[in-house]
């Protein structure tokens, strides 16, 4: 496995310091944001869409410090019903990617409204009121499917060959269940960014889900989430507060080993090789309580301690 991070991890920082702390750290890559719910403070979008001059001396800024770019991250709602840029911003990523023969590109899936009559996103977490189904079938049958089946035919046209999708609330695919529905209906360039984070507050097994993707898995997020018993045991793990008030929250995202210890960490590199994953670790820094370069410090600290490095090389003896 390769270690790197999230470029937003280090977001207040010029793109300079942000790859000399790269550098320093000892971290293989960068995962770049591009666009969405980012500012993307060190990739200019629509000023290296056809830009070969831009391309080769951004990736050339990498290789001088011994770093690879990881992937491109456009981390958005891509079918955001009334900000058709999201979308946008994820096909010009695409068609970056091909350009500097970026073979991965992460994002999201995508939540449309509930109806075409809706104008904001509507996510469906249960099965009752009855009209909770037909919002499912608007939002899979008429926008997702569609949608997805033309940016598979995209990045298949622009040499990308894998898209990572973070399995992230608020977005049709969350899930394991949800990810390999769309895969199979839309087909194996769609595979998923397995973030423990997030499926740590949606109450599912990060360590059963790396085995359960198998092949499907195509990246992963470290990420930890900090859950906050004695707020849970009364509001329950669905929380809408302030991500500001960690105190406030029944979970929050948290610098790695914060919330779940190295032996985890470990345990879910071990699940990883055991799903044959030997890919990136990218961290993604977003703890609001401790300083985000020194935070991303710790977290590299302990994925460098658990994570395995070299190919497996062990056989039995000839007895």
């Amino acid at each position: 496995m390769k270690l790197g991070f999230v470029s937003d991890s280090l977001g207040g920082l010029s793109f300079e310091a942000m790859l000399a702390h790269a550098a320093r750290m000892g971290v293989s890559g960068v995962e770049v944001n591009t666009c969405g719910w980012s500012t993307a403070p060190h990739f200019d979008l629509k000023g290296m869409l056809g830009n070969a001059a831009r391309q080769k001396q951004f990736l050339q800024s990498f290789s001088d410090r011994g770093l690879e770019v990881i992937s491109l991250n456009a981390n958005g709602n891509p079918l955001h019903p009334t900000d058709p840029a999201q979308g946008e911003g994820l096909k010009d990523t695409i068609r970056i990617a091909g350009e500097m023969g970026i073979k991965t590109v992460c994002t999201m899936s995508g939540l449309p409204a509930g109806s075409a009559k809706d104008l904001m996103p509507n996510w469906v977490v249960s099965s009752w009121p009855p009209e909770t189904q037909e919002i499912l079938r608007y939002q899979w049958e008429d926008r997702l499917l569609p949608f997805w089946s033309e940016i598979v035919a995209l990045a298949q046209s622009c040499g990308v060959e894998r898209i990572a999708l973070e399995l992230h609330g608020n977005q049709c695919v969350y899930n394991v269940p949800s990810l390999l529905k769309l895969r199979a209906a839309v087909g194996p360039v769609v595979g998923a960014n397995l973030d423990p984070s997030h499926l740590f507050w949606m109450g599912a097994d990060p360590l059963i889900a790396a085995e359960a993707l198998g092949d499907a898995l195509y990246h992963v997020h470290a990420k930890d989430t900090f859950l906050n018993a004695p707020v849970q045991a009364t509001t329950s793990l669905l929380e809408n507060g302030s991500l500001m008030d960690i105190p406030a929250r029944s979970w929050s995202y948290i610098t790695l080993g914060f919330g779940h210890g190295e032996e985890w960490w470990r345990q879910f590199c071990y699940r990883l090789k055991m799903a044959g994953y030997d890919g990136w670790l990218s961290i993604e820094h977003e703890d609001v309580l401790l300083n985000s370069l020194e935070g991303l410090e710790k977290s590299v600290t302990l994925l460098q301690g658990v994570m395995p490095k070299a190919p497996a090389d062990y056989k039995p003896q000839a007895i």
